[in-house]
């Protein structure tokens, strides 16, 4: 099995509407072999199915309402249950294809956090997506900027039991509460000019997958990022842990397959 998994990608982005089909080649060429393709709000969800359906077997599709929804370009606002309540009859539609529920999560940025009413609402809104994924039998895709601890928790409440949390920024120290529960965490090419070199260093790599999260968090700001720079990730995680590329990739890749089963369809060993 010798190939990648971007465990997080905004594909649906329209920054990719233009040339999807050079940049899944490229990604491909770069020995990509699966990338999740996690959603925002329920406005992109028959997008996302469709791309999972255009390119099957390459994309995978999950749905799931993120914690900071768009008002306008300009702005954005905390999710409300109201947003949840837009994506569960077309998450109902789409169950048997998913991979997993996402992008959902906790975002405790102040921009995005005016008071405590504010992050109970995002509370509600995750609970609830949480629930989904039990009955569903789904893991989930976390995002948790800003409230590391907190979501790590709420996870724990509800008895999460499989969850990859992308781009995780918070302390090292909380992260290794994620792996003790049994979570996994993803690490984009971004990691090269970011603060949380730590945090590569002290997860046990069994617990570690890739991502891209592209558009964003790529190895340059202000770049589009692809999902071909995963290796970029790869290559960087084994240079911290002293492994070889070989083996990052066979780990994270297993890994990502222990987490996100309906994979295996796709990635046979």
């Amino acid at each position: 099995m010798y190939g990648y998994v971007d465990c997080h990608c905004h594909i649906s982005s329209g920054d990719f509407d233009k040339d999807i089909e050079e940049v899944i080649e490229g990604s491909k060429k770069a020995g990509l072999l699966a990338l999740l393709a996690v959603a925002e709000h329920a406005g992109e969800f028959d997008k996302i199915i469709e791309l999972s359906q255009r390119f099957p077997g390459f994309i995978f599709p999950c749905l799931g309402v993120h914690p900071v929804q768009e008002v306008s370009p300009e702005q954005q606002r905390g999710a409300s249950v109201q947003d949840l309540e837009a994506a569960l009859p077309i998450i109902e539609k789409y169950k048997d294809q998913l991979v997993a529920i996402g992008e959902v999560g906790l975002d405790f940025t102040p921009r995005y956090v005016h008071c405590d009413a504010d992050k109970d609402d995002q509370r509600q809104v995750l609970i609830r997506q949480a629930q989904i994924a039990k009955e569903l039998d789904l893991p989930l895709n976390v995002h948790s900027r800003s409230a590391g601890r907190p979501t790590i928790h709420l996870l724990r409440e509800q008895g999460v039991e499989k969850a990859l949390l992308h781009a995780f920024d918070g302390k090292p120290s909380v992260a290794m509460e994620g792996v003790k529960a049994g979570y996994f965490f993803s690490i984009p090419p971004s990691i090269i000019r970011s603060e949380q070199q730590k945090l590569v260093k002290q997860l046990p790599l069994e617990n570690i997958c890739l991502e891209t999260d592209s558009p964003a968090l790529g190895p340059e700001k202000q770049v589009r990022n692809e999902p071909k720079n995963i290796c970029i990730s790869a290559e960087y995680i084994s240079k911290i842990k002293g492994v070889s590329l070989q083996t990052v990739m066979e780990v994270t890749t297993q890994n990502a397959l222990r987490l996100f089963p309906k994979l295996k369809s796709a990635i046979r060993p």
